[in-house]
């Protein structure tokens, strides 16, 4: 057939399929070479230049160890702390003097010595731990690590660095130049199969071959279906069926918020503080002890330890949260609670911050969290999920009745060593056992499941 069509000489449109097709194929070939050289054209990588701090005696390797073990509590290199930023200070103060002052600042400062009390008056008059155990030559390894140079990240323009210099993850062709040429290519082959079939219908109609009529319409299947009395009927019941199934799935899930896991307003990574860094959940919300409630820590605990803690260290960063991005929340608190981290002092100038509750129980379900967490011992991952390793904070449990109830019929009570138990309910605890012929009682056995316990 194709080479009865290429011998018609009275054809008008023979080549215009051909002469579509090389073009297309031209411009494809065009688009890939593009595509391939700015894939293999790539920057060159400029090594960052070396520079070697002032001469030292000491050992900075050594000197660092030492810093972040006697010394990076109070202070740090390239800002204010509890005491002055250090970089350099073996150029700015002389070396003996340096060794007086660790080994024993009060000595120094009693002595008259103008800098000594200067810095004391300046520091609101905190006095520095004295080092005697440190030998002159561990100074000199810490004077010899605050005199090397600040390592600054090395900014490279190109592709595949971003705007901060950093290599973007992922190299090699671009998703979106590859999308493009896929959704290129396919219109393209659209267009083409179009016109080869308009140019071969026109080829048939000038050489007088008629196309085959179409076949005769068959009845429409929605036709069918309706005529069909025993299938209506069929469809409809498991219509209701599942209606019904997904209605009552709806209900049961109003006021559940499983999974609930708002935006603060400032980003608290539990995965930092209850995980890394290994911070008791109590220490924050000491009021789970004595409370109904664990209620919401006040900022003033933030400060015990952001007064000195006003950056994150590289490995907190994630692929979602940069360093920078944590750097940033840290100045929200400080804005809330006016610090000013350049003078070390409280403005005055202060923020609510507007949290967003996260865990709700209905107004008439009542629970006591220190009945929970003091008299029964319950850890805190047991409502609350792996709190330790959550980054946003989400509701772990559905905290429906039926859940709660569950918990009270499983959970044994531990009454061994717990003096709320021995002291009110040692001689219950003992006629329960008997009357139930069991040593170990669940919260259902001491009446957990009444209605009134949680309900009032």
């Amino acid at each position: 057939m194709i080479i009865q069509f290429i011998n018609m000489k009275k054809v008008k449109y023979r080549n215009s399929a051909s002469i579509l097709f090389g073009l297309s194929l031209a411009l494809m070939l065009a688009f890939s070479t593009t595509v391939f050289s700015q894939e293999n054209t790539a920057a060159p990588d400029s090594a960052p230049a070396s520079t070697e701090g002032a001469a030292a005696a000491g050992d900075p390797a050594n000197g660092k160890k030492l810093f972040n073990a006697n010394c990076a509590a109070c202070h740090a290199l390239d800002k204010k702390m509890t005491g002055p930023a250090l970089r350099g200070v073996g150029e700015r103060l002389e070396r003996d003097w340096l060794v007086s002052w660790i080994h024993n600042s009060s000595a120094v400062i009693q002595s008259g010595d103008k800098y000594a009390n200067q810095i004391f008056e300046e520091y609101n008059k905190t006095n520095m731990t004295p080092f005697p155990q440190l030998s002159e030559k561990d100074i000199d390894d810490i004077i010899a690590y605050t005199m090397q140079p600040k390592e600054e990240p090395p900014v490279v323009d190109g592709p595949g660095k971003n705007d901060g210099g950093t290599p973007v993850s992922g190299g090699g062709l671009d998703p979106n130049i590859l999308l493009g040429a896929l959704i290129l290519g396919f219109g393209l082959m659209i267009v083409m199969l179009y016109v080869v079939n308009q140019t071969l219908r026109k080829i048939a109609a000038a050489n007088g071959i008629e196309l085959q009529a179409e076949k005769e319409k068959r009845l429409p299947i929605w036709k069918a279906f309706i005529q069909n009395q025993f299938l209506v009927i069929v469809s409809v019941v498991l219509l209701l069926l599942v209606s019904a199934w997904f209605a009552y799935g709806f209900v049961m899930q109003v006021g559940v918020d499983q999974g609930y896991q708002p935006v603060q307003p400032i980003h608290f990574a539990h995965r930092i503080h209850a995980g890394d860094n290994g911070i008791d959940c109590k220490y924050c919300h000491s009021s789970a002890r004595v409370s109904k409630t664990s209620g919401i820590p006040s900022l003033n605990i933030c400060m015990n330890c952001h007064e000195n803690i006003s950056e994150v260290a590289e490995s907190t960063a994630t692929a979602d949260m940069s360093k920078a991005d944590y750097d940033k929340e840290i100045q929200k608190l400080y804005a809330a609670v006016g610090w000013d981290p350049d003078t070390r002092k409280y403005t005055g100038e202060t923020k609510a911050v507007e949290w967003v509750r996260i865990h709700n129980l209905p107004d008439f379900a009542y629970f006591n969290h220190s009945q929970h967490v003091t008299v029964a011992g319950v850890q805190c991952q047991t409502c609350h999920g792996p709190i330790e390793e959550m980054e946003v904070v989400e509701q772990f449990a559905p905290l429906t009745m039926g859940w709660c109830v569950n918990c009270h019929r499983e959970t044994a009570v531990q009454m061994e060593g717990n003096e709320y138990y021995e002291e009110y309910y040692g001689k219950v605890h003992d006629q329960l056992a008997k009357k139930y012929g069991k040593d170990q009682l669940t919260i259902a056995d001491l009446g957990g499941l009444e209605c009134g316990k949680c309900h009032y």
